[in-house]
């Protein structure tokens, strides 16, 4: 376990499975304590917490949609009370929901903005003003390589993407007086349960776009989250890193 961060908190949204479950253990390896967010599988989110707890560390899941905000303000109250103060918020929970744009249907556009645009906005909100008062703290939003790649029926996923960029670094910039970092990550293919719903020829065209000639692996992206949160990266904020294998070169 890490000395420096013993007794640490890590928030981690979408932390049933895929990025978000890589993220959580990840951190957990380098000693945080994980509040365990998920909406709606309850079984992932206890597999992720089981997991989380026999690398040593404390985890708690807490069911809330990050995009209602009655909701986050109710996690983040029982976050403090049952496991205190958070250090640090990985926002990650967010849908794709492909579609070209002759095919978009309004339902599924909100849906999205909603979970990928005001979520981030409603957990970063509720995490900082928790933050504040210790006057430390490190917020990263995963975005996508979407966000300045264009990919084919990706309208709504890559405009959300692209927001959760330009928020990352005026949140920053606004947070930063009070010693809160923030930054995001953006991968690419990245080999998770969203990655099965794609078809072979497609995976195959994918891959040979991809200069490192492999897609990623969510344990990747979780190494790279949690060393954004050490003191490593301490002068780093506002910043959008690209885990892509080169995709987007």
């Amino acid at each position: 376990m890490s000395e420096t961060a013993m007794n640490k908190l890590a928030v981690v949204t979408g932390a049933s499975k895929g990025i978000g479950k890589a993220c959580a253990l990840e951190l957990a390896r380098r000693g945080y304590d994980i509040a365990v967010n998920y909406r709606s599988d309850e079984d992932s989110a206890a597999r992720t917490v089981a997991e989380i707890e026999a690398l040593g560390q404390k985890a708690v899941a807490y069911r809330a949609d990050t995009a209602d905000i009655g909701a986050v303000k109710q996690m983040f109250r029982s976050i403090v009370k049952e496991m205190g103060t958070p250090d640090v918020l990985v926002n990650n929970a967010g849908i794709v929901d492909d579609a070209y744009l002759l095919l978009i249907n309004e339902q599924s556009l909100d849906r999205s903005l909603n979970v990928n645009i005001k979520g981030y906005i409603n957990c970063a909100q509720q995490a900082a003003l928790k933050m504040y008062s210790r006057k430390k703290g490190v917020i990263i939003n995963i975005s996508s390589v979407s966000s300045v790649l264009a990919v084919a029926g990706q309208t709504v996923y890559s405009a959300t993407k692209g927001a959760v960029n330009s928020m990352t670094s005026v949140m920053a910039k606004e947070l930063a007086p009070k010693g809160i970092r923030v930054n995001a990550v953006a991968p690419g293919f990245i080999d998770t349960e969203m990655m099965k719903s794609i078809p072979d020829d497609l995976k195959t065209q994918y891959l040979a776009e991809i200069p490192l000639s492999r897609f990623g692996d969510a344990a990747e992206v979780g190494k790279v989250v949690a060393a954004l949160c050490s003191e490593d990266f301490a002068y780093l904020t506002g910043q959008t890193l690209i885990l892509d294998g080169g995709l987007s070169l």
